[in-house]
């Protein structure tokens, strides 16, 4: 199946509501619902009703807003949790029950005959009342896979509009999700989503090949966050697609992603790590020489992102040892100091003897630059944006 034919389910209010950190009043859950359907993704999808009254407000709440984007939520393989769920007037309901032989002895105690049967009912009554349904299998990389296909062929057999793949603990590798959903492909006629939590590090990459091998959507989550490690970030799902074909992402409004990861990382207090896709502070950022060099002649040398792509910019680090005579020329330039080739690198080896020393600044940089132009300016100052 083609990349092109993806949905994004940003699962930021759901699954990212299961951060430690995360306490979502119901007006912040309005501005990352609006940011999220202002982003482009194609559904979100809510904490159960189930889970408390103001959860069960709040999912009104936001599936009364009028976003373009589909509304979804997430319960139990029980009836009365769908009847619940489809009072909100939510677009969508997912249904999930665990379907390994740890959560069937220690969780619900169900066998998986006793699932599917659980499986059809709650599914044919969603679909009696005219609202979307997925049915997903919690922990399926810890199942029998003939167990999954068996409840997948059922659910699929009397209408679903998706099923679900979850690796709950993380424990999936990228060519075991690759074979998995390709082999499920062969099986179902409906779509296929994928959830991925990030415990081994895998989850950007296993959402990926779970799309290569034929999966129509991916489960994100504003800057990974969720049940203890969380799940595909949406910003690394994001790059991944981009860096494979920008295309594939050009249906998104990509320089809000920097507001809605500054705005989720307020809300749940924590910063936005340093190396952070395409938002970390560092992202975009060339320190050594050679890089310095090749970037300032073409950026796509050592960028497989195009900043200005996300409304961002970037920024060649200059005041260290490591530091190269192209990226001084380059400051020098931005300064519209008039210096020549020589005294460019005499400078530069100065700035790298100073660097030896002790730590400077790109103001230490700039006033050994103006003091040996000593007053000669060639062009007005440019902005301070290295390149």
């Amino acid at each position: 199946m083609p990349l092109e034919n993806f949905s994004i389910i940003e699962s930021t209010l759901r699954e990212g509501e299961q951060f430690v950190g995360a306490n979502f009043t119901t007006e912040q859950k309005i501005e990352i619902a609006r940011l999220l359907d202002a982003f482009g993704v194609e559904c979100i999808e809510l904490t159960s009703p189930l889970a408390s009254p103001q959860s069960f407000e709040d999912a009104k709440i936001i599936a009364g807003l009028g976003l373009k984007c589909k509304v979804l939520t997430h319960i139990r393989c029980r009836i009365e949790d769908a009847a619940r769920a489809i009072d909100t007037g939510v677009d969508g309901v997912d249904i999930v029950i665990g379907t390994s032989s740890k959560l069937r002895q220690f969780s619900h105690g169900k066998s998986i005959d006793e699932i599917i049967d659980m499986a059809l009912e709650v599914v044919s009554y969603v679909r009696s009342q005219g609202v979307e349904v997925r049915f997903s299998t919690e922990d399926s990389f810890r199942s029998e896979r003939e167990d999954l296909f068996r409840v997948y062929e059922a659910v699929d057999s009397i209408g679903v509009n998706r099923v679900g793949i979850a690796d709950t603990v993380g424990v999936a590798a990228p060519h075991q999700v690759y074979e998995i959903v390709s082999q499920l492909r062969a099986r179902v006629k409906c779509d296929i989503e994928f959830h991925g939590h990030n415990d081994s590090g895998c989850a950007i990459a296993n959402a990926y090949e779970a799309l290569r091998a034929g999966a129509t959507h991916v489960d994100t989550s504003v800057l990974g966050i969720g049940e203890r490690n969380g799940i595909t970030p949406l910003g690394g799902l994001i790059a991944r697609l981009y860096a494979t074909d920008p295309a594939l992402v050009k249906k998104y409004n990509l320089p809000l992603l920097g507001k809605l990861d500054s705005t989720v990382a307020r809300m749940v207090g924590v910063e936005i790590p340093f190396n952070n896709y395409i938002t970390g502070i560092t992202a975009f950022t060339h320190k050594a020489g050679i890089h310095a060099k090749a970037i300032l002649n073409d950026p796509t040398t050592y960028e497989i992102l195009n900043p200005h792509d996300f409304g961002l910019t970037r920024y060649v680090s200059i005041a260290h040892r490591l530091t190269g005579w192209n990226a001084i020329k380059n400051r020098a330039e931005q300064l519209g100091l008039l210096l020549d080739e020589e005294e460019i690198k005499e400078i530069t080896a100065q700035i790298k003897a100073l660097a030896d020393q002790k730590p400077i600044s790109l103001e230490d940089v700039d006033w050994i630059l103006r003091s040996r132009a000593n007053g000669r300016l060639f062009r007005p100052v440019q902005s301070q944006e290295s390149a």
